[in-house]
């Protein structure tokens, strides 16, 4: 019945998106929508709401042009080699372990929130870990410093409250999971404190950015499949559809070349 939308519609006409946009900006601002979208969408097709919800003309995401514009004013989000390195001697051992990670295989804050132990292959140097978001399949070779960072880790690790999380590589201080899939996760804060101590924190700079931070870089090494395979991208085009693997010897070469970036010869 009609009846049952009106709480609903009332919502988004009495004017839902101009009240979040007030306190939000356009990225958090088309994520929500997207999300308030997805549920309504979600109960309608599983039957628990017998009409589609009308959200008016005006409940929608950002135009590109607002995202074009927002992007050009914040500037190129990516750190430069030498700020990477005054976070990693700043950080602590888990967060410079997770900044390694950032810059040296290009994982996001959920990446790193929700890595598996099992996923790290020490004595070998390797991470093989599906993307959380889209389970694609990642495989990266890990720097030595990134190595020994985990190895650091791992020493000093304790046991989470909960068992759930027991396989969980990196926990906090008071035994529990840098994210528990809910409240997202608590890395971008200790970043952003740690980029503010270090007077380098600027508009669009968080842990996130060190994934555009490696794909920038990387891409230069001139191996855009090697580093989509990396990153955990999929491409829907021909070339991806017949390539059966990657050799680790041009995942190693991305590796490198970042590596080259951020710490020279050395």
């Amino acid at each position: 019945p009609r009846s049952t939308l009106f709480p609903y519609t009332t919502l988004f006409r009495s004017g839902l998106r101009a009240n979040i946009a007030k306190v939000w900006g356009p990225i958090r601002l088309g994520n929500e929508i997207q999300r308030v979208r997805s549920v309504f969408k979600f109960g309608h097709e599983s039957g628990m709401i017998e009409h589609p919800i009308r959200y008016g003309p005006g409940f929608k995401r950002p135009a590109k042009k607002v995202l074009r514009k927002l992007r050009a004013e914040q500037g190129i989000r990516m750190f430069e080699a030498t700020e990477i390195r005054k976070t990693l001697d700043a950080a602590g051992p888990q967060l410079k372990a997770m900044i390694l990670l950032g810059v040296n295989c290009g994982f996001g804050n959920e990446d790193v929130a929700t890595l598996p132990i099992n996923a790290i292959y020490l004595k070998t140097g390797w991470a093989i870990f599906p993307r959380p978001k889209t389970g694609v399949e990642r495989k990266c070779k890990l720097w030595k410093v990134t190595v020994e960072a985990l190895q650091e880790v791992l020493a000093v690790r304790r046991m989470p409250n909960d068992e759930a999380y027991a396989n969980r590589f990196f926990i906090t201080k008071y035994g529990k999971p840098w994210s528990n899939g809910i409240c997202g996760t608590a890395i971008p804060h200790a970043m952003a404190k740690l980029l503010e101590d270090l007077g380098i924190k600027r508009p669009g700079l968080n842990f996130y950015a060190l994934r555009h931070s490696f794909r920038t870089v990387a891409d230069e090494s001139k191996d855009m499949a090697a580093c989509d395979r990396i990153m955990g991208h999929s491409r829907d085009d021909m070339a991806s559809v017949y390539r059966e693997r990657i050799s680790d010897e041009r995942l190693i070469a991305v590796a490198d070349h970042v590596h080259t970036w951020l710490f020279g010869n050395a």
